[in-house]
This record gives structure tokens, C-alpha cells and sequence, in this order.
């Protein structure tokens, strides 16, 4: 089905943004594979303050971990800074002791304020490990909404999202933009706290000792923001620009890794080598800058922590030998002038991590932020039962604005009936049926289903009454009963087999060792192409919906299976409405109805037969299948 969509949408939308999934892509510009990255930048403008009260903000329904935390940091932080103020007092009972005039050290009172140093910091070190329990528990508990959030949002994107985002791009966002945000806030958020209230206690402590030695301190306070902060606004542009490319990497990678055939087949390998090294270099160039950059905050800020230090002892020395402050109090507040700037650092070293960790919330925000279908009509409709009776009325819609698709369509489809839609590559075939199930909204016109507007049922209720098979067979990791029941929950063994039967899909399964239970991948290696397609048809046999739409549905099988898939469909099929999309016209000989489409609109409307007679359209698309040559087509 992808495939056709992208065949059918017009090229103008490839100018928005790289196209990925099913939907509308357009043709890509220089061709090859990888092409499709070609201006695709992910660059953003740079919102930090915005982004980071906004990560913030996620934090709120975490409150009560957040304020456990603060408190066992307060705690934690106000043993540590009493630490040294004890052990000053130590240092002077031992001066005292041993200067004139000599009395004699005090060992007792000594040993008390040893074991009181001990005692504080085993204290500081028990209410850290605590904080850090807390600290992980929030982190995780934000990281899980989050993720949950993302996976929200991206079920009420509309189709057209997808269309413009490279594949490996949302995932990078979903994926590894999410992990270094939980990365970097789990290193970053307890020692930012501890550290910002080291400096509170530690500047308090400070000032308690020596208000002279404590502006001197904080001399190197403004110099180290002003280095953090042009040291910083240098580098974040370069985070922002490493995580882009790393979803352009990542884009190119799944790319080349699900059409690796395909690029061997055509001898692309050296093309796609090229460009994962372009994409490569790009991203080792932007990392390297950034981490660089940031890298110079940290022994900028031990440059400034050592002039700091040297300050404080030539200073204090001079205090001591006026007078003014005991040598205890010297050696507790150069400590203190240590611990005051080693948190200073500690924040500025972080500043790396903070950055990366705002440059890739804010690219996961801008898929929070993207514009979401439109809601579900409260209260919605629903027919009061359902027949397949399918009506388009002055229906129209283009995936362009100035570039119209279909235009005032109107069809009638019986209930029972099976629709054939055929007509050149572009002519809006998988258009009119995505248009059915609500993929895209119409610009104007009407879709019913047995009276019933589409526009006023819920999306759910609308494709509950759907069924279909798409040209690319779709399998989940699981056993072959689970891909089988897949639309039908309540679905036992026994209905399985008979659908598995009716779609000839019990023939090969019972040759495996492990029958329905054969666990396949998510790509379904484990089987062929074309056992993968019936698997898909037994999963629509097996959900018996009221109507069907069917992509190609036997494109991926032999002439021999084809015709007793056929026949399945036929069973399937009586008492339904169906949809069939083929470029095989035998496939479709006997449909009920066969529209002939060009360029958005039906041209044709026919049995096989009379369309034949007519001697149009389809007539030419059927002699350019069985009778003319290639060269006499048109």
C-alpha cells in the first residue's frame, strides 16, 4: 500500500520535508539511496530558557520526591559544611596546646571533635544515598511519563506527519533523544542540587569565619558566570546541531538497512557509503565541537578556583599574623574556599550535559508541540447497522493546497458489491481508499457509510468495520497464530485453523516443526514473501469485517496460489462490500464494478466486459497488459 501512496502524491510535498512511511513522499531529488536526507535539517531555533522551564515544568507531579530530595540535600549539604568548622576548632585545641605559653594538648576535647567530624560526615554520607534514591525514583517516574506521552502523541499524529519525517528521524526523537535526556538528568539533577546548596552553606560558613576572606571568595563568582556563560553559549548550537544529525544518521541507517537488497542489487553500496560518511563526519564534527567547547568550562574554572586559593591564603596568612584569626580558622575556611569553588566547577563541568540534555528536550517537545488530527465528533454517530453501503458525495481533496487530486468525486457502492479501482500510477486509486478510512481529512464533499457522515463517527469506529490487506505484508514479532488472530482477540485455535485452511496458510504452516506456534520476527524471515501475504489474508479471513480493501493483495504469490487465493477471497468477499486495488486486471474480471481512474477523478465505470466494449481507458490499460507490445503502448 505504501508504495502506491507514494506513487500517487504529488511532488510538492517533498519540498516540506523528507518523506517516510505510508503516505505521500514524492519523488527525491538527486536520486540513490539516502537521497532523501537532502535538506532535511532538524535545526531548530534555539529556545534554552524556554526548553529548560519546560523540562522543569515535568517535574511538578513529582513533587513530593522532588521536596524528599531537597530536604535530605539540605541535610546532607549542612553536615558537610559543619565538617571543617570542627575540625578548625580541633587544629586550634592543638595549637593552643603546644604554643606558648604551653598548657598542654586537650586530647579529650580533641577526641570529641574527631568523633563529631566522623559522625557528621557519616551522617552526610547516609542522607546522600537516601537523596540519590529519591533522585532516581523522580527521574525515572518523568522519564516513564514521558515516554508514555511520546507514544500518546504519536498516536493521534495525523498521517501527513509521518509522510514529512524521515523514519530513522521521529525514532531518534522517540529513542535516543529520550535516553540522553534521562541520562543527563540522573548525573546532572542531585549534584546540581548538592552542589547549589554548597555553596548556600559553605558562603554562610564563610561569612560566619571572615566576611573579609568571604568577598575575596566571591570575587571569582561573577568571572566564573561569565565564563560559564560564554563558554556555554558557544557550544549549545553545537549540541543542537550533534542530535540533529544524529536523526539524519539514524534516517540514512534504517534506510539502507531495510532496502539493502535493493542498493546491492543496483550497485549503490559506494553512493550509500558516501553518504553515511558525509552524515558521519557531520555528526563527529559537531560532537567534537561540543564537547570540546564545553570541555574548556572545567580547567577554566580550576584556573579561577587557584587564583581563588592563592587569594585567600595570602590574605588569611596576614589575618593570622595580625591577630585577627586563629590558625583553625585559617586552614576551616581555606577548606571552606575549596568546597565553595569545587561546586562552582562541579556546575560548570555539568554545563556539557545540561546543554545536550535541553538541546534534546526541545527536539522531543517539538513532537509534543506537532499540530494532531483533529478530535473525534462528541457525540459521534454510528450506523444503526451496518451493511457496506459506501457513498462518496462531491468528495475532494488534494495533499497540496494548490495542487488539486480529486475533485467533486461521487460514487455509490451497494452493499455486497466488489469495487475494482483501477488506473495509472498517480491517478489517486490508494488516495480514494485512505480517504475511506480516515487517514486524511477531506477539504470538501462527503463520505457515508450507510447514511451515516464518516466525518461525525469516532476513527475507531469507523475502522473497526474495516478490514484489509496491503501489498506489504505486515508482521509483528510473535507465533503465526498470534499474527493470524491479530484482529480477532476472542479468536480461538479452531477459528484460526479454519481461516489458516480457507487461506491455504494451514498447507506449509504444518510443515514447520512447531506448526501455529512458530515464533517469527518483526520482518517475518522466518517465512517467505509470499506465505507472509497469506498469513496477512487469513488474519483478514479470520476478523470477517463488513468491508474489505484489498491492496494487491496476491502480488507477492505464485500464479498457482494466486488463483486459490482468489478463490479464498471469493468466499470471503460474498456478503461484503469490497474494495480492490489492481494493477493485475485479472485479478478483477469479476467485480461487480470496475472504476477506471486518471488524474483524481473516475473516467470509467464498468463490469469487465462493457468496459471492453467501450473501447477506452480501461481497454487500453487491459490491451497494454495481455495484447500490444511493450513498444506500441502508450
Amino acid at each position: 500500500m505504501s508504495s502506491e501512496i507514494q506513487e500517487e502524491s504529488p511532488a510538492g510535498v517533498q519540498e516540506k520535508a523528507p518523506a517516510r512511511g505510508p503516505g505521500p513522499t514524492g519523488p527525491r531529488p538527486g536520486g540513490g539511496p539516502g537521497a532523501f536526507m537532502a535538506g532535511a535539517s532538524t535545526e531548530k531555533a534555539l529556545d534554552f530558557t524556554g526548553s529548560a522551564r519546560r523540562l522543569l515544568g515535568r517535574l511538578a507531579p513529582q513533587k513530593h520526591l522532588l521536596i524528599g530530595a531537597m530536604l535530605l540535600g539540605i541535610g546532607s549539604v549542612t553536615c558537610s559544611v559543619i565538617g571543617p568548622k570542627l575540625l578548625g576548632d580541633a587544629t586550634d585545641a592543638i595549637v593552643d596546646g603546644v604554643l606558648p605559653p604551653a598548657t598542654g594538648i586537650d586530647f579529650g576535647r580533641v577526641g570529641d571533635l574527631v568523633m563529631q567530624v566522623l559522625a557528621v560526615y557519616l551522617a552526610a554520607f547516609v542522607l546522600s544515598l537516601a537523596q540519590g534514591r529519591f533522585v532516581a525514583a523522580m527521574v525515572q517516574k518523568v522519564i516513564f511519563a514521558l515516554r508514555a506521552d511520546t507514544q500518546s502523541k504519536l498516536a493521534r499524529l495525523p498521517l501527513s506527519y509521518f509522510d514529512q519525517q524521515p523514519r530513522g528521524e521521529v525514532l531518534s526523537r522517540v529513542t535516543n533523544d529520550i535516553d540522553n535526556l534521562q541520562q543527563s538528568i540522573q548525573q546532572t539533577f542531585s549534584q546540581i542540587v548538592t552542589s547549589l546548596l554548597t555553596i548556600i552553606g559553605v558562603l554562610a560558613m564563610m561569612f560566619w569565619i571572615s566576611p573579609l576572606l568571604a568577598l575575596i571568595a566571591l570575587v571569582t563568582v561573577p568571572v566564573s558566570v561569565l565564563v560559564t556563560g560564554l563558554i556555554g553559549k558557544q557550544a549549545q548550537p553545537q549540541f543542537v546541531k550533534q542530535w540533529g544529525t544524529t536523526g539524519r544518521l539514524n534516517g540514512h541507517i534504517e534506510e539502507m538497512y531495510t532496502g539493502h537488497a535493493l542498493v546491492s542489487v543496483f550497485g549503490r553500496q559506494d553512493e550509500a557509503r558516501r553518504t553515511f560518511d558525509e552524515h558521519n563526519e557531520a555528526l563527529f564534527q559537531a560532537t567534537f565541537r561540543s564537547q570540546f567547547i564545553s570541555g574548556l568550562i572545567q580547567p577554566s574554572m580550576m584556573f579561577i578556583s587557584n587564583i581563588n586559593y592563592v587569594l585567600v591564603a595570602v590574605v588569611g596568612g596576614i589575618r593570622v599574623a595580625n591577630g585577627h584569626l586563629s590558625i583553625g580558622e585559617v586552614t576551616a575556611f581555606i577548606t571552606y574556599s575549596r568546597q565553595f569553588s569545587q561546586p562552582l566547577a562541579q556546575v560548570a563541568s555539568m554545563a556539557n550535559l545540561l546543554q545536550s540534555a535541553i538541546a534534546s528536550a526541545e527536539r522531543i517537545f517539538a513532537l509534543l508541540d506537532a499540530q494532531e488530527q483533529d478530535p473525534d465528533p462528541v457525540p459521534a454517530d454510528h450506523p444503526e447497522k451496518v451493511s457496506g453501503l459506501v457513498e462518496f458525495d462531491n468528495v475532494s481533496f488534494r495533499y497540496v493546497d494548490d495542487r488539486p487530486l480529486i475533485e467533486g468525486l461521487s460514487l455509490r457502492v451497494e452493499p455486497g458489491q466488489t469495487v475494482a479501482i483501477v488506473g495509472p500510477t498517480g491517478a489517486g486509486k490508494t488516495t480514494l481508499v485512505n480517504l475511506l478510512m480516515r487517514f486524511y481529512e477531506l477539504n470538501s464533499g462527503h463520505i457515508r457509510l450507510d447514511g451515516v457522515d464518516t466525518a461525525r463517527m469516532t476513527r475507531d469506529d469507523l475502522r473497526e468495520q474495516f478490514g484489509m490487506v496491503l501489498q506489504d505484508a505486515w508482521l509483528f514479532g510473535g507465533t503465526i497464530a498470534d499474527n493470524i488472530a491479530y484482529g480477532a482477540d476472542e479468536a480461538t485455535h479452531d477459528e484460526i485453523v479454519a481461516a489458516a485452511q480457507a487461506t491455504h496458510v494451514d498447507t506449509f504452516v504444518r510443515t514447520l516443526p512447531a506448526g501455529y506456534d512458530t515464533v517469527l520476527d518483526d520482518e517475518g524471515s522466518d517465512v517467505s514473501a509470499g506465505e507472509r501475504q497469506l498469513i496477512t489474508i487469513a488474519r483478514a479471513f479470520l476478523a470477517r469485517p463488513q468491508i474489505l480493501i484489498l491492496d494487491e493483495a496476491t502480488s507477492s504469490v505464485d500464479t498457482r496460489t494466486e488463483v486459490l487465493i482468489q478463490q479464498a477471497m471469493g468466499s470471503l468477499r460474498r456478503g461484503r462490500t469490497s474494495f480492490v486495488i489492481a494493477h493485475r486486471l485479472s485479478t478483477i474480471r469479476d467485480a461487480d464494478v470496475i472504476l477506471v481512474m486518471e488524474s483524481g477523478s473516475i473516467v470509467e465505470q464498468g463490469n469487465h466486459e462493457t468496459l471492453l466494449e467501450q473501447q477506452g481507458a480501461y481497454a487500453r490499460l487491459y490491451a497494454a497488459q495481455f495484447a500490444q507490445p511493450v513498444d506500441a503502448i502508450e
